[in-house]
This record gives C-alpha cells, structure tokens and sequence, in this order.
C-alpha cells in the first residue's frame, strides 16, 4: 500500500488573468489550498489580476525585450530547476501549447513527475500538434489530458487514438462571485445586454456579426444596448463598425473589467455569438449572477450548460439570422425571460468549485485532507 503524504500540487498557465483556463486555474488554486493542499503556481508572462492561493514563480519577470534564444533558454532551466526542486506530486498544465518542440522537451525533460495537460477548446489545435504521433509521443504516456467536456473527450480521441483522456468540467467559485456582486451598486442608467471576450485577431467571439445581429434586431429601437466587455487588437475595427452602422450611441465598448461580474448581474441577458468554444466560463459566469443567455449551440460548451428555454435559448450553430430572432424573443416574452431568469443561477451547480474540486480530488487519488495515497 502506498504511503499517505500532504499533497503538493504545481499549477501551470500562461497568465492569471484575461480568460476562462486562467479563471479555472486561479479558482482551483484556491480550492486546492483550502483542502489542505501545498500549491504551487508558474505563469509564463507577468500578467495578474485574478485571485489566487499559494506560492508563484513568475517567469514573465525573467523575460526580457528580446525574448531571444539564450533569454528563452534561461527561463526554461529556471522552470526545470523549480520543477526538480519542489518534487511535487502533479503537474496540471492550462497552457495553450502550440509550439511542438518546445511542448515535447517540457514533457520530457522539465515536467518528470505526473503531469495533467488540459485542452480548454474544441479547437484543439491549440494544444497538441495535428500530427497525432507526436500528440501520443507528448501526450501519450503522462498521468492523462482533461478535456472540459464529454463531446471534446470524443473529439480528441477520435482526432489522436489517446486512451488517457478524462473530462471534468470548468469550475464556477459562486461565493467569490457573489463576494464580487457586492462591490458595486448598480453600474449603468441605461438598459442593455451584454456578450465578452478577448477581441482577439483569430475572431472567435464573432462580436463583429453579433453587432450587426444586433443591429437588425428590436433592441436598438426600444433603447436597449449592447456592451461589449473584452480588449484586443480588434477593439478599434469594432468601433468603427459601430459608428458606420449609426449605432455609436447603442453599443458600449467597456475594455476589460477586472470585475465582470457586476456588468453581467445588471444586464438583461448574455449572448455568445462564438465559431467553437470549449466550455465557456462567461456562459457559467452570467448564469451565476442571474442573468440569463442566449447562445450558439457551437462545438462544445453550450448545449452542456443551456437548458433551451429553461435557463437561455440553444440557437442553431453560426445562424445569425436565428441569434436576432433569439434575441428578440428574450426580450419580447415575458414568461420565458421571468422563468429562465428565475433559473439562471441555480442551473449550474455540477459546475460549483466544490463539486468540480471534488471531481479533481478524485482524479488525483487525492483525500479530502490534503493527503495523497500516489
């Protein structure tokens, strides 16, 4: 029988800020050290604003302008230094890993105790390579890669033949939401709805569509906005799309809130006008603060957390013309805004960081107390 210990857990990100892997690594640091665990955290650029727990090696600190190769090597011998000196128990990797090489040589030689690499998209390009012998070459021999749900599970394995893959949700800390709540009265005079995300180049969200979605809908002309929280290189292409649509009166452009939560309690409802998603955390997020949403049933995500009609409205994948009609039945029906609102937060309690935690806990050999039997 093997000898009971206190557990020591390495968490691994790009950042502690921004996103929904990096709200999930910040909310599972938190939980891991309230069960006792010692947590360690590594993020590889010097980006913080969520709250976590523990101890952090920050390597964006040791990163210079250059970003050269001997400055990439350094860090790189910093992380296995760590690594070796610390002797955790598990590795649990949120990074987006889309460099081969360099995945393999962490995988091999810098990540040597048991290590969990987690895939946060469908597009699951961003995490391993698209030839699936090295995708088992990395992969294939570690303590297991988590997918965020069953359908990315599937994905994954019929993608790359991997036999160690697991699905546990993204977790949702509905007290540090709540706590968050309460740091603000009512934030806007006017009525709105509201979508968010990084408005990022690859154009995911779709917020460019969404606006002209939006602009065809009742909404405008019953003064009811659209806020738009999120930054990134195409904010100004956004607003410019905005004014030559008149509608520069009618959709807010907020940047990034560190917190959310109060903008997405006051609106009226979510939209998620995404290509693909994994799992997405501001679906769960709004669903928290009692607002109800009207989403994309893209690949994957959504149809796993939108019960249609009951907390939100599941619209056919990438149908805009349907995303306006949606739209205007959230807002026009009485009933079916009272009942899904009625519904929205306590719809996602399997997503609670303590039933997710657990979920963990339990995937680790981990005991409640701290103590792990590996």
């Amino acid at each position: 029988m093997a000898q009971t210990h206190s557990a020591k857990i390495c968490l691994v990100g790009d950042m502690l800020a921004h996103g929904g892997a990096e709200r999930a690594h910040a909310a599972l640091s938190r939980y891991f050290a309230g069960m006792g665990i010692e947590v360690h955290n590594i993020i590889v650029q010097d980006v913080i604003a969520y709250s976590y727990a523990g101890e952090l090696l920050n390597l964006g600190k040791e990163k210079d302008d250059a970003n050269g190769f001997t400055n990439k090597f350094r860090r790189l011998r910093i992380l296995r230094s760590y690594v070796k000196r610390h002797r955790f128990d598990y590795i649990i990797d949120f990074r987006m890993r889309r460099k081969p090489l360099q995945d393999w040589l962490i995988s091999k030689f810098v990540f040597t105790v048991p290590t969990i690499y987690t895939v946060r998209s469908s597009n699951i390009d961003w995490y391993m390579p698209r030839r699936s012998w090295l995708t088992r070459a990395i992969y294939g021999k570690s303590y297991g890669v988590v997918a965020l749900n069953d359908k990315m599970k599937r994905h994954i394995e019929k993608c790359h033949g991997l036999k160690n893959v697991a699905t546990i949700y993204n977790p949702i800390d509905a007290e540090y939401i709540a706590a968050r709540l309460h740091e603000s009265p009512p934030t806007e005079a006017f009525r709105y709805i509201i979508a968010a995300g990084r408005l990022s180049d690859d154009n995911v969200k779709q917020f460019d569509k969404l606006i002209e979605a939006y602009a065809v809908s009742e909404l405008p002309s019953n003064n009811v906005r659209l806020m738009i929280l999120g930054q990134g290189v195409l904010f100004a292409k956004l607003q410019k799309l905005a004014d030559w649509l008149g509608l520069q009166d009618k959709i807010v452009f907020k940047g990034y809130q560190e917190n959310p939560y109060v903008y997405m309690r006051d609106a009226l409802f979510f939209v998620l006008s995404s290509r693909f998603e994994g799992m997405p955390n501001v679906v769960l997020e709004s669903l928290a603060c009692g607002t109800p949403v009207v989403a994309f049933d893209c690949f994957t995500g959504p149809s796993e957390i939108v019960e249609d009609g009951r907390n939100g409205l599941l619209i056919k994948d990438q149908d805009f013309a349907e995303l306006t009609r949606g739209i205007n039945r959230m807002y026009d029906d009485n009933a079916l805004y009272a009942r899904c609102k009625a519904n929205a937060a306590g719809s996602i309690e399997k997503f609670s960081l303590e039933n997710v935690g657990q979920a963990w806990l339990d995937y680790l050999k981990i005991k409640a107390n701290g103590y792990s039997n590996y």
